[in-house]
């Protein structure tokens, strides 16, 4: 059984009695604000997206909203959305990881940062930005859209570190085809990318196009915003800052822990936070532990495995089980297939319960029967895969649409 250092025994400790002396009703949940091992914390009860969604939208707050300076939302399509409001507290303890993933990531004050994610209510935008301000770097706060204008700043300002949604970056690439635009000939070096599941054959196609090193970024609204761990120049696994949070995986349909280097759902307990602290959050997001053990980056930290997706992510066609990712992997396996694709489920398709919408720039015959055979291989069924030209499908303003569901 794994075993908690005495920091984030001391740091947990603390957050229980924060929750139990400020939030009777948030303490209702909890019988002790005594937890001294690994063990005792897997016996408290979990945090879900929908518990937090029924005390919208202060209920679960552990300071008075006076008390708080900033607030983001989750970016829930369903119910009430869930709102995280933030102390100056909070907000520097956002920024300094913020400014440890850029660290990792090999960027400093010398560096010229666009910032492509939006400054609203999602909270992307404004944590890359408080990271970015700790080091003391040139920021470009640009916001989300605009490709052209991202690509002549690119060019004109000398931008050396590109944060965008992990798809984003595809849709520029797209663009710079369209408009004879060569990154080789910028000073672009470092992509850092998140928000999205994203495979290591679309990492590759980034890399190769725009002439970068990329680094993939995890962190969401309700644990605190982006920055709860990024992958080093190893780029073997992502590390978690565990001074700040604690991470578990368990079996997603048992909630029993589960051992190191088996995948599982992560679940996530801040050590820091002060507006929301969070006891054994369900993160939805599928990803194993893979080392505890020093990186050769010079990291000690817990080191999860990039995620694969989320629970609620897994598709079930004639009783396979597969993630988008996963079609995503053998996709950019093909040079000649583009940025975009749909993965669309509907039982009237007289082909099949699944068609692939897939965009190309004239691929062969040989390599479409090539693709068919990967996919059947693959799925134990055959797919009905659609061919079509660049720019056929519409282009999604924000986060990648990657499934249709038409069932």
């Amino acid at each position: 059984m794994h075993k908690l250092s005495d920091i984030q025994l001391l740091k947990l400790g603390t957050t229980l009695h924060h929750i139990k002396n400020s939030n009777s009703f948030y303490w209702s949940r909890y019988e002790s604000d005594r937890v001294t091992s690994y063990e005792d914390l897997t016996k408290m009860p979990f945090m879900t997206k929908e518990i937090l969604r029924t005390g919208y939208p202060f209920a679960f707050a552990c300071v008075e909203p006076k008390q708080c300076i900033r607030m983001h939302m989750s970016s829930g399509t369903t119910g009430h959305p869930i709102i995280n409001p933030m102390t100056e507290g909070d907000v520097n303890q956002w920024g300094d990881m913020m400014a440890r993933c850029y660290t990792t990531a090999g960027v400093t004050s010398e560096d010229i940062v666009q910032i492509t994610p939006s400054f609203g209510l999602f909270n992307g935008g404004f944590g890359f930005h408080y990271g970015a301000e700790k080091l003391k770097s040139f920021i470009i706060p640009m916001g989300a859209g605009r490709s052209m204008l991202q690509l002549q700043f690119i060019k004109d300002l000398e931008t050396t570190c590109l944060c965008a949604i992990a798809s984003y970056p595809m849709r520029l690439i797209e663009v710079a085809k369209q408009e004879d635009f060569d990154f080789r000939k910028t000073k672009l070096r470092v992509g850092i990318f998140g928000a999205e599941t994203w495979t290591d054959g679309m990492r590759k196609r980034i890399e190769r196009e725009m002439g970068i090193e990329s680094f993939d970024i995890i962190g969401m609204t309700e644990t605190g915003g982006v920055g709860l761990g990024i992958d080093c120049t190893e780029h073997d696994g992502i590390h978690v800052w565990d001074d700040h949070y604690i991470v578990e995986i368990i079996n997603p349909e048992t909630g029993e822990p589960l051992p190191d280097g088996q995948e599982g759902e992560m679940v996530v307990t801040t050590l820091t936070r002060e507006g929301l602290p969070l006891i054994r959050y369900r993160t939805r997001d599928i990803t194993k532990i893979i080392s505890r053990e020093p990186c050769k980056c010079g990291l000690h930290t817990v080191k999860v495995a990039r995620l694969k997706g989320r629970t609620d992510d897994m598709l079930k066609v004639k009783g396979v089980n597969f993630y988008p990712a996963q079609i995503e992997s053998i996709l950019m396996e093909f040079t000649d297939i583009g940025e975009e694709y749909r993965i669309i489920l509907d039982k009237k398709n007289e082909k099949g319960d699944v068609t692939l919408a897939v965009e190309t720039s004239g691929m062969i015959e040989e390599d479409k029967d090539r693709l068919l055979t990967k996919l059947y291989d693959f799925l134990g069924f055959h797919v009905d895969v659609q061919f079509l030209k660049i720019g056929t499908l519409e282009r999604s303003p924000g986060k990648a649409v990657r499934v249709v569901d038409n069932r």
